[in-house]
């Protein structure tokens, strides 16, 4: 009996390929006030490769990823401070060139989108008018609007590529809670009823042109292609 290709599996969204809701069930953000902050809670999340921390301001609460060193009870600044320390939320234009920080935000008021992976950092390379340069860790530099907000300091969990996965169940678990792709026998090798691509003796990829109103799980092969055929 034949069954799904894997493009039609997943666009079907069964739990195999789904990833897990409370994985992502906590949402990354700044508040919109300023005032001293206080960490409530340190919080593991399946979703994150850096543990995150919760915090209260003026009654409201927030989470953003973890700093090193941070502990529960500390205080931290959101907003402009007299002097800025490790964990303080500030803008870009108030900090002093080779500053290391984190979270930063593309557009003021997204709540972060750069640099969230654990150990890693951004760092301040430069400052014009209403522009702000950071070298982030792929040594690119970009620029930014000076009003985008970040945490000054480096993102907690630096060690966790230093310990192995030593299986491989461990890892297919890890990539799971992700939602990532885990492997699969490829196309070619599978049977002709699997997929457009099986049977066959030997690795002969057959050429097979998907229509333009194919569903997913169909469109395999040359997708919309300019030309066919050899080149005469």
């Amino acid at each position: 009996m034949g069954k799904r290709i894997i493009s039609q599996a997943r666009g079907h969204g069964s739990n195999m390929y789904r990833v897990r809701r409370q994985a992502y069930s906590i949402k990354i953000g700044y508040p919109d006030t300023e005032g001293t902050a206080k960490i409530i809670k340190m919080v593991h999340n399946a979703g994150h490769s850096a543990p995150l921390i919760k915090l209260q301001i003026k009654g409201k609460c927030f989470y953003i990823p973890a700093f090193q060193n941070s502990y529960e009870g500390q205080e931290i600044n959101v907003g402009k401070a007299e002097e800025i320390k490790r964990g303080d939320i500030v803008r870009l234009k108030d900090l002093e060139q080779g500053t290391k920080v984190y979270n930063v935000e593309t557009v003021p008021g997204d709540g972060g989108k750069l640099i969230r992976t654990g150990g890693s950092s951004a760092e301040v390379a430069k400052k014009e008018t209403n522009r702000v340069f950071l070298l982030m860790p792929s040594k690119k530099t970009i620029a930014l609007n000076e009003n985008c907000r970040a945490t000054v300091g480096i993102i907690a969990g630096s060690g966790r590529l230093n310990k192995p996965m030593r299986k491989a169940g461990v890892r297919f678990h890890a990539m799971k809670a992700k939602g990532r792709k885990w492997h699969y026998t490829s196309a070619v090798k599978m049977n002709a009823i699997d997929h457009p691509f099986g049977g066959g003796r030997g690795k002969r990829i057959k050429s097979k042109i998907a229509k333009r109103n194919a569903p997913p799980g169909a469109r395999v092969g040359h997708l919309r292609p300019r030309r066919t055929g050899h080149k005469r």
